[in-house]
């Protein structure tokens, strides 16, 4: 499977939790219960996955925790804010650069409409 079929069902399947909960709630809620579904749809998925981040010969073996890896190629940045900022967007691209994925899907679940909070960053895809 590749990464844009990953993320059509990410995205359908986040439509479906947001259809039931609405906005609201915690992102550790939303992240568990995505995690929670796509595995059931036999989908591999990490969670809080720590990413070593490397400077020089400076190894830091958790430079950030990625809120969700599926199949090993597509990182999802889950919130739950008022607003999502343009540092939201440059840090999931920063998290592709890193772990060098192509694509990642920024949700806010606190939107009215689940499609006006889903955002799509590439790296080189």
């Amino acid at each position: 499977m590749r990464e844009n079929e990953i993320a059509k069902i990410i995205v359908d399947t986040c439509y479906k939790i947001h259809s039931e909960l609405g906005p609201g709630l915690f992102e550790s809620v939303y992240e568990e219960i995505l995690a929670y579904e796509l595995s059931n749809l036999g989908l591999k998925i990490e969670r809080q996955k720590p990413i070593p981040v490397i400077w020089k010969d400076l190894k830091m073996e958790v430079g950030f925790r990625a809120d969700l890896i599926v199949e090993d190629l597509v990182v999802i940045e889950i919130k739950s804010v008022e607003l999502i900022a343009p540092v939201h967007k440059k840090q999931l691209l920063t998290y592709l650069r890193l772990t060098n994925k192509k694509l990642g899907l920024l949700v806010n679940f606190n939107e009215a409409l689940i499609k006006d909070g889903i955002t799509r960053i590439v790296n080189n895809l």
